[in-house]
């Protein structure tokens, strides 16, 4: 077994006080395969994926991190979901119902849910077969998860192989293609430095009781380092050596106390050739942005709310191999949305975008990262428990979640069947009931909305409202 990381960990305790699993998309052409023989592709493809064999073990009374122990493929990963011949509006609507569900990572970390003979879906001639992936957030963050989808549906099977993150800092910035690699198959114990054998071949209680003391020396001398490297922080950020941070966002209605309830999610999605939204000098991420800007302002304006500000949350993949699935961090990007010329505002969202990346990528904060490494998972697990999730705090890092990552080449196939799009529906936290994923495969770009239906009764109005800012942001670039 294999030791979780403390940051998965962390996504696992969370499942149990909200929903938050990974949710991706996938929009094949119809083909004549029966469920059962797509239930044996699946089953097939998961047992060469490392990743899709494994599930949670708990340790009890949280004497140590969660393991990850070998677990085989069963029939219940893979719901073929009835009626079929659903309408496109109504597949939307049973993918909202399933967002507000959660996978029992401890029973299997993921699920396959599959839609046949779908009707009237964009980019696409005639009838097409829907996948949905849902993942444990504990298992994969958004870009491994991507690289999971692409093991599952590549053209030929792939033996021995586990995703990783591309060995790039952003996400549809550059387009970096996701790409299973190689890895060693008999795992390495996240501890295994320290780890004699006499403690690995132990009872996980045992080990998690032996690994106690030298986690709290290390935390204690991991959090003086932490203090020291955000005194040189400020001290260089006060030089200018490196960007301040971004200033808080005040909450609006799309950010409430309150939480989102199961049967409460929508979504949407908009399907878009790429040719249509590339313009010189923009990346498609930054476009899409400056798109959710103008949309979201006009559609507070139409509810009555003026907003100075408004900024969002992005989530950026860390260069290079993590210890933990969860490799990225977060920025908060301003919006800029008082600046009415979208061609200027574009350059404004690139330029923050730019110096939030530079930040986030200091190694000054890495230091800080390494503390929550090290706390005893007692200590880790109490502080999630108790966390308070209810109240809206003065600042946020933004008003919503813009989450952007490249899918890789058009060529993945679902038992011969080529994939036509996909789409992802970032989770919708306790103050954010409104976010956004940017999703290519190919030349297609996807922006899926998914919001709480007491924020945004209207959905199709939102869409709406996001095509018309999506065509005036690229028609001002190409005047």
């Amino acid at each position: 077994m294999t030791t979780m990381a403390a940051r998965d960990a962390t996504m696992f305790w969370l499942s149990r006080r909200g929903a938050n699993d990974v949710f991706l998309l996938y929009c094949f052409a119809e083909n004549d395969s029966s469920a059962d023989e797509l239930r044996a592709f699946i089953a097939d493809r998961s047992a060469r994926i490392p990743d899709l064999r494994i599930r949670i073990r708990e340790i009890p009374g949280n004497l140590d991190y969660p393991r990850w122990e070998p677990a085989e493929f069963t029939s219940q990963q893979f719901v073929h979901h009835r009626p079929e011949g659903l309408r496109w509006s109504a597949l939307l609507d049973r993918v909202g119902e399933l967002l507000g569900t959660g996978v029992d990572g401890t029973e299997s970390p993921w699920r396959i849910h599959v839609f046949r003979d779908v009707l009237e879906a964009p980019a696409a001639s005639g009838p097409v077969l829907v996948v949905v992936l849902q993942v444990s957030h504990a298992l994969a963050d958004g870009t491994r998860a991507a690289a999971l989808a692409r093991a599952l549906f590549a053209p030929a099977p792939m033996d021995g192989v586990i995703p990783s993150s591309p060995g790039v800092a952003v996400d549809n910035s550059e387009d970096p293609p996701v790409k299973p690699v190689k890895t060693l198959t008999r795992p390495v114990d996240y501890w295994g430095q320290i780890c004699a054998r006499s403690i690995r071949t132990a009872g996980p209680r045992v080990a998690g009781v032996l690994r106690f003391p030298w986690q709290l020396v290390t935390t204690a001398r991991r959090g003086r380092a932490a203090q020291l490297a955000q005194r040189e922080l400020a001290d260089r950020t006060a030089a200018g050596a490196v960007p301040a941070p971004t200033a808080g966002f005040a909450p609006n209605p799309l950010n409430p106390s309150a939480p989102v309830g199961v049967f409460d999610h929508r979504v949407r999605m908009l399907v878009v050739d790429a040719a249509r939204i590339r313009v010189p000098g923009r990346t498609v991420t930054v476009v899409a942005l400056t798109a959710v800007s103008r949309a979201l302002a006009a559609y507070l304006a139409e509810r009555g709310v003026q907003s100075d500000r408004l900024g969002t949350a992005l989530p950026m993949a860390l260069p290079g191999p993590g210890v933990a699935r969860n490799h990225y961090r977060g920025l908060s990007i301003d919006l800029h949305i008082d600046e009415p010329d979208l061609v200027v505002r574009a350059g404004l969202i690139a330029d923050d975008l730019a110096t939030r990346r530079e930040r986030a990528l200091n190694p000054l904060l890495a230091v800080r990262d390494r503390v929550g490494a090290t706390v005893p998972a007692v200590f880790a697990a109490r502080d999630v428990a108790g966390a308070d999730l209810d109240s809206v705090p003065v600042a946020l890092d933004g008003n919503t979640v813009v989450s952007s990552v490249y899918r890789g080449d058009a060529d993945l196939t679902f038992a011969g069947a080529p994939v036509l799009f996909t789409g992802g529906f970032p989770a919708l936290g306790a103050v954010m009931h409104l976010t956004h994923g940017v999703h290519g495969i190919g030349e297609t770009i996807t922006l899926s909305v998914h919001s709480d239906v007491r924020v945004l009764p209207d959905p199709d109005r939102y869409l709406a409202l996001l095509a018309e800012a999506l065509d005036a942001v690229v028609a001002a670039h190409r005047r």
